[in-house]
């Protein structure tokens, strides 16, 4: 019995090495068929440089991309957004719902358009703040944001109010086109600031942007505003290819106006037939759960038109 047991142990052990053997041949195989597949597709993607345009202007001043150093700063810029393809598609998608808002604005104020841009590169069109506090869509530091009229407390922080910032913004250019009688020179001193940007033209007696040698950042700044309206303007040349439908609509919204404290916004909202998540963002410069002081203002709230929040 001994001996019978052993030798059906055996051939049990025997079919089982040979069951593993087969399916590790079978895998191996089809890891190889795969792994050539991958390698096919991998070598039969292209990866195509954006071609630097030719004649490129920013706010209706030529980009002279004549000037090797010039078209080779621009071409940089185009690639890295070209390529950064979640950034790009973001941004284009949340520009369909706020270049509505800031364009008026700028129209309004005598500032052409192409600083929309600015915007974009400056926050990503979002409440962004940065490591240094500059806070907003047009990155307010809380010193210029006050000088500009914007109101920074504890409770109210206008640098997240889109209008009243863009407006903000718009004082702080027509400032700066006075002092320097051209948009690239305003663009360049948004980043850098008027006194520093100043201090560099004197020191190497130029009067252009373009012939400027500035710190990394500024050096880059004009050049990448200058890309993404490039691919804004032609996103499908550059192989950015979005639906009408994928695009972020616009909020449709009516004011309110608050002229006494409010001592809960949850209770307000549900009182507005909304939540207390929908009324802060669409308003985001209401930086509290309340509002103890009005300092004699009316404030306007947006509420939503419609429901769509909450689909």
């Amino acid at each position: 019995m001994k001996q019978k047991f052993a030798s059906s142990s055996q051939m049990l052990l025997v079919g089982m090495l040979g069951t593993f053997m087969l399916l590790f041949l079978w895998s191996f195989t089809q890891t190889s068929h795969e792994s050539k597949e991958t390698q096919k597709v991998v070598n039969e993607t292209k990866y195509i440089a954006p071609s630097t345009p030719e004649q490129a202007t920013f706010a209706g001043e030529e980009i002279p991309t004549d000037i090797i150093d010039v078209k080779e700063k621009l071409d940089r810029e185009l690639l890295v957004n070209s390529y950064w393809h979640s950034n790009t598609f973001l941004l284009i998608k949340r520009a369909n719902r706020w270049f509505p808002v800031i364009e008026p604005i700028l129209e309004a104020n005598g500032i052409p358009d192409d600083f929309k841009y600015l915007a974009v590169i400056e926050s990503g069109l979002t409440d962004a703040v940065s490591p240094a506090g500059a806070t907003g869509f047009w990155q307010f530091m809380k010193s210029t944001g006050q000088s500009y009229g914007l109101q920074v407390t504890s409770e109210i922080d206008e640098r997240y109010h889109v209008e009243k910032s863009t407006e903000a913004a718009c004082s702080y250019l027509r400032d700066a086109y006075d002092k320097y009688h051209s948009w690239t020179l305003v663009a360049a001193s948004y980043n850098m600031g008027m006194s520093g940007l100043g201090k560099r033209l004197d020191e190497q007696k130029v009067d252009s942007y373009w012939d400027l040698l500035l710190n990394a950042e500024t050096a880059r700044y004009v050049y990448r505003i200058a890309a993404v309206k490039e691919i804004f303007e032609q996103p499908e040349a550059y192989g950015f290819f979005i639906g009408e439908g994928e695009l972020y609509a616009p909020y449709k919204t009516h004011l309110v106006d608050i002229d006494q404290p409010i001592s809960d916004f949850s209770q307000f909202a549900l009182d507005q037939g909304i939540n207390y998540k929908i009324l802060k963002t669409l308003n985001p410069w209401l930086r509290k759960s309340s509002l103890s002081s009005m300092g004699g203002k009316t404030y306007a709230l947006k509420i939503p038109d419609d429901l769509s929040f909450k689909q």
